[in-house]
């Protein structure tokens, strides 16, 4: 697949089928649409395209949305070229951006630019400045500037009634197992191994503090996680604690991971953490002691789920 960071570096000649959206998460509507795109680019010798932007368009119009995405722009790169997409334009949003009109941006972006013959889009795709052309304007300009438009129908998307909306809920309320039914895949955190404060070694319960360094990417809530990881090329699991560590008086919020019969020095090193299941909210214990003996229940809870998913 080949990535392009703006429109302004893109000069690929052949004709392209083309899809328009953030697509955070790439979720399984997300994949109805991709599938589509794929298999009629190949049919009919286009290069299949997915035109994406960033930052998400909330964060500079709504300026006080603080809204948390499920992918960052790495993770979704790694998941769209794994479906077998030919191009991904990433296209900076900009206020400026924002304010092209309807006509502007198919004519002398999806048509000028790219070369589109074929757009497959949502039945509830908005477009332009304000957003105010819609499915039928599109099919309008298809047939004056010689494309043709592939609507997914609403029935068809809702069916697995599934958006980035819900997905982001189910991840705050810590409902794992919904999220990742939604996602179609086992929900991910990307960040570096940095040192902490050493804690969980003397407990016999050594982590990996995970620094994720896009402050967009959204952070399941609080609590202890089943998670797994490819190291070395080796499938390692381990057990999570995302939040404040109350029992030592901890200040800030950490992501820390104890791989199961696992010694290897991480730090520095970047990896990339698969959420599997959520083991229980994060508590203030009377001790360090009790804080230990929940963690070995936290570790047997751990190995029976994943003996139990294998």
């Amino acid at each position: 697949m080949v990535t392009v960071q703006s429109l302004s570096k893109y000069d690929e000649q052949h004709p392209t089928a083309i899809t328009i959206g953030t697509f955070d998460g790439v979720h399984i509507g997300h994949r109805k649409i991709l599938e589509r795109l794929i298999k009629n680019a190949a049919t009919l010798n286009l290069k299949s395209t997915v035109l994406t932007f960033f930052p998400h368009p909330r964060m500079v119009l709504q300026k006080d949305a603080d809204i948390k995405l499920l992918n960052t722009i790495e993770e979704k790169t790694k998941i769209l070229e794994e479906l077998g997409l030919d191009q991904l334009i990433i296209h900076p949003f900009t206020k400026e951006f924002s304010r092209l009109t309807a006509t502007e941006f198919v004519r002398d972006i999806l048509v000028n630019d790219l070369r589109t013959k074929k757009i497959i889009i949502g039945y509830d795709h908005r477009f332009g400045r304000n957003r105010n052309a819609n499915i039928i304007d599109l099919k309008a300009f298809g047939n004056t500037l010689e494309f043709e438009v592939e609507e997914i129908p609403a029935q068809e998307i809702e069916e697995v009634s599934v958006s980035s909306t819900k997905i982001r809920k189910a991840l705050e309320d810590g409902d794992i197992k919904t999220a990742n039914s939604y996602l179609g895949y086992e929900y991910m955190l990307t960040g570096t191994v940095k040192r902490g404060k050493g804690l969980g070694r003397t407990i016999q319960f050594p982590t990996a503090n995970l620094e994720i360094k896009e402050s967009y990417k959204l952070v399941p809530k609080k609590g202890s996680y089943v998670v797994k990881s490819i190291i070395g090329g080796k499938t390692v699991y381990g057990m999570m604690n995302i939040g404040y560590n109350p029992t030592v008086s901890g200040k800030e919020k950490s992501t820390e991971i104890h791989f199961f019969d696992f010694n290897q020095d991480l730090y520095e090193q970047q990896i990339q953490i698969r959420v599997l299941h959520r083991i229980r909210d994060e508590h203030k214990f009377d001790s360090v002691e009790a804080l230990k003996r929940q963690l070995k229940k936290d570790q047997e809870t751990s190995l029976d789920f994943i003996s139990n998913s294998q």
